[in-house]
């Protein structure tokens, strides 16, 4: 296009965070409390919704609670979705989803200043939740979108007081059984920017990151069985002692992640030792395995691969083991032409940019399966997220915003 590049100035984009960035703030800890439907996440949804309102779009929320500003398109009832989630994690920080909904709101703006209307429909969406951090909903702002909440949902989801997500609904004038009126078919691409939430673009002084595909993962219990003796009066060569044939199992796994190099990550994060006491050889230990690669083949591989050491350790130690799959999540490959868009676009405004993986999961991978997806990623200062020192500097949310706009103006206009 002929039209001037849309640039976003900095100074907006420090304006949105901070006033956004207030709502649901706790004191004296510091870090945001922002869950679904609670009274934060409610403000919040209307401040965005005011936004939206005074950039000129069309506003509505939908029967979950999805805040949507929409700009018409001239040729074509089809819409060009951007946003991300507004709710939060418990003491999250400012720009965890919301970043993305401030820049997709930023980048519309200076469309509509430099280019007017578009062809095809522009939507902004502040998405009601990803984090499950009040209901173990699973995105569930996109998942409605996509008709794909299950119909019991609503009544047997609970937060930790009991309540139910469709009496939580219900208090902020939601009506749950109206769920299905949320699907929507007219969406032809969606594209979401998000802070990395690790360090590599920070380290390496890269503007901009171009999401290739979001990882896959696999959660396994292991559960390792001994016998439970005398911490003094056992001999450590006639221990069955099931601590440390965890301890070597988790080293194992450590291993194999690291000798399959970057991106490849396991974690052994919750442990349960029983029974528990100094003076006791363990009996029984369980702990968890979280194994993350977007490359299902390798995801797959590497999970045989921990499988095996995990017996074999055992077997040595004269040992009992158990592996249960609790969780697998299949990779989400991004849309290949809308990733030489955004590269285009960067390019254009002079930015740098480089391909990567996301290894946390986001809205995009519900949205990928069924329309062309596309994510861009922005730094996060040392790679840190979900916690009140999460951080990316205006200059580097502005040009997050600016490449943006870049790839919402080749797609739409």
């Amino acid at each position: 296009m002929s039209d001037p590049l849309p640039k976003v100035a900095t100074r907006r984009m420090e304006e949105l965070v901070t006033e956004l960035g207030r709502v649901g703030e706790q004191q004296p800890g510091g870090g945001l409390i922002r869950f679904a439907y609670d009274d934060a996440w409610r403000a919040a949804g209307v401040l965005v919704a005011r936004w939206m309102t005074e950039v000129g779009l069309q506003v509505r929320t939908d029967a979950v609670g999805n805040v949507f500003g929409r700009l018409p398109g001239t040729e074509s009832a089809s819409t060009v979705l951007t946003g991300s989630h507004i709710d939060t994690v418990r003491f999250g920080g400012k720009y965890d989803g919301a970043l993305g909904i401030l820049t997709g709101l930023a980048a519309i703006e200076e469309l509509i200043r430099t280019c007017g209307r578009p062809r095809k429909s522009l939507e902004l969406v502040a998405l009601c939740e990803e984090e499950s951090s009040r209901f173990a909903a699973d995105f569930f702002g996109s998942r409605a979108m996509l008709g794909a909440i299950g119909p019991d949902e609503p009544d047997t989801l609970r937060d930790a007081d009991g309540v139910t997500l469709a009496a939580a609904m219900r208090r902020v004038g939601l009506d749950p059984t109206a769920i299905g009126s949320a699907r929507r078919t007219d969406v032809e691409a969606f594209v979401e920017l998000h802070i990395e939430q690790g360090r590599v673009l920070y380290d390496e002084g890269t503007q901009v990151g171009i999401v290739s595909a979001i990882t896959g993962l696999r959660w396994l219990d292991v559960t390792v069985t001994g016998r439970a003796d005398h911490a003094g009066a056992t001999p450590m060569d006639l221990r069955l002692d099931a601590m440390q044939g965890a301890a070597e199992m988790t080293q194992a796994a450590t291993a194999l992640a690291e000798a399959e190099g970057r991106p490849a990550v396991a974690t052994c994060g919750a442990w349960q030792v029983h029974p528990g006491g100094v003076n006791i050889v363990p009996e029984r230990v369980t702990f968890s395995i979280d194994l993350r690669h977007p490359v299902e083949a390798t995801l797959d591989r590497l999970a045989g691969r921990i499988r095996q050491e995990c017996e074999r350790i055992a077997t040595r130690r004269g040992l009992e083991v158990t592996l249960d799959d609790t969780k697998a999540v299949a990779p989400a490959p991004m849309d290949e032409p809308l990733q030489k868009v955004i590269g285009e676009a960067a390019e254009g405004q002079g930015v740098s940019a480089r391909p990567m993986p996301s290894g946390a999961g986001h809205d995009s991978q519900m949205w990928a399966p069924h329309v062309p997806t596309a994510m861009i990623f922005v730094p996060s200062v040392e790679g840190r997220s979900h916690c009140p020192e999460e951080y990316t500097p205006a200059e580097d949310c502005a040009v997050g915003a600016s490449v943006l706009a870049g790839t919402l103006r080749e797609i739409a206009y």
